[in-house]
């Protein structure tokens, strides 16, 4: 069984863009789940990948590029 990476990204955006954003990021190959949030953050998203390394490349080369993010936060999961 491959041991695959699991990565959440909070994320905030500009106001009224939250519904596009969610879309958009929702249709991003490594994105499990996305849920729009009510809170600090605006949107979690769940990632899975083969590493962390491929995780924080979909955070930095899509999900930041994404017209209307301003913020996020990537949290990784740990494997105990």
């Amino acid at each position: 069984m491959i041991q695959m990476a699991i990565g959440y990204v909070l994320i905030n955006v500009s106001p009224g863009k939250e519904l596009e954003v969610y879309q958009i990021a929702s249709n991003i190959d490594a994105v499990k789940d996305a849920t729009l949030l009510f809170g600090d953050y605006d949107i979690i998203l769940k990632l899975e990948s083969e590493s962390l390394g491929d995780i924080a490349g979909v955070v930095v080369e899509k999900i930041r590029q994404i017209e209307g993010v301003t913020e996020t936060k990537t949290l990784a999961g740990a494997d105990i």
